[in-house]
């Protein structure tokens, strides 16, 4: 999915000093953000004060929308470079194209994860006919130096391995979770795991202290180590935990993210991930002039143009705790 931002704001990211070094409990309030005629996703991240979560760099979580008489998801083709796309639904479908020539639908708890390597476009659309409902989230994973400049690839997953406990189904969505490893290709020690609680659940869900972590509320009531998390909000919760507790007042679904803190620091804007003010000039200038990204086939319709890029040279930001 793509940044469609006019306005996209540039982010300095990653590094130990954005990090809590201990376990915290906060907040974290969306921002609403309109994804072409039909679709407003709520944006965790990048947000003000919290701009990673591991290797997370980007998390747009959108629905359950009716799009019965809808379009539906409609972005352009669109170029990404510096990270990987994880595309993961609750109800609906979204027909991916990438200039490698992946022509796949993913469905509700598949991994679609697009690799973008040095550069890759790609497209995503709701299917024609498409389902009544949808309801997903779209995460971004920052690559880090020594793979940023891999070869693209793209990758459907549709069997994925599960933590269970009473009433509790963990499916792995990507890195390791107790044990179960997804078969999604991971460049940092990484976790994305779908939490699926029946109503009444409690649950403790066990962690590496050495991880930072968020939760994503994806539906349903529940409880994050006591905080309540409405669905379209995310708890980050720092450091230095093993076990998660969690609780459901109603059937709910969560997204727990985590991984060892990002180490380096990146400049993201638009839909690149990068090291500096002139590598990301580069990547929209070849965006612009068509080349390195390759071309998407099939989609109907032109392809997304970038927003004009901010000229002050970007510095790193002040550091959060």
């Amino acid at each position: 999915m793509s940044n469609l931002d006019r306005q996209a704001a540039v982010s300095v990211c990653g590094g130990r000093g954005f990090v809590v070094a201990e376990p915290v409990r906060e907040l974290l309030t969306p921002r609403h953000v309109q994804l072409g005629e039909s679709t407003e996703v709520r944006r965790l991240l990048p947000n003000l004060g919290r701009r990673m979560v591991g290797a997370w760099a980007f998390v747009d979580h959108y629905g359950p929308d009716d799009i019965a008489d809808e379009p539906g998801m409609q972005v352009p083709p669109h170029p990404h470079m510096g990270l990987q796309t994880v595309s993961w639904l609750h109800e609906g479908e979204v027909l991916h194209r990438d200039s490698l020539g992946s022509l796949r639908t993913v469905g509700p708890r598949e991994l679609g994860l697009m690799t973008s390597g040095r550069a890759i476009s790609h497209s995503e659309e709701s299917p024609k006919p498409h389902a009544a409902l949808l309801h997903g989230a779209q995460l971004w994973v920052a690559l880090p130096g020594s793979d940023r400049h891999t070869e693209p690839r793209f990758e459907h997953h549709t069997d994925l391995p599960t933590v269970t406990a009473p009433g509790l189904t963990a499916t792995v969505i990507l890195g390791e979770l107790d044990g179960a490893t997804s078969p999604g290709t991971a460049h940092t020690p990484i976790v994305g795991a779908d939490l699926a609680l029946s109503a009444g659940a409690e649950a403790r869900l066990p962690l590496d202290p050495d991880f930072e972590y968020a939760v994503l509320a994806m539906s349903g009531e529940a409880e994050v180590d006591g905080v309540p998390v409405l669905p379209g909000s995310m708890l980050y919760l720092g450091c230095g935990r093993t076990a998660l507790p969690l609780r459901a007042a109603s059937d709910a679904g969560l997204m727990l993210l985590g991984g060892e803190p990002f180490e380096e620091e990146i400049v993201m804007w638009w839909n690149f991930v990068g090291r500096s003010h002139e590598e990301i000039e580069q990547a929209r200038q070849d965006w612009m002039t068509g080349t390195r990204f390759g071309d998407v086939h099939g989609y109907d319709g032109a392809r997304l143009p970038a927003p004009a890029l901010p000229p002050v040279a970007l510095k790193p930001r002040g550091r959060v705790r």
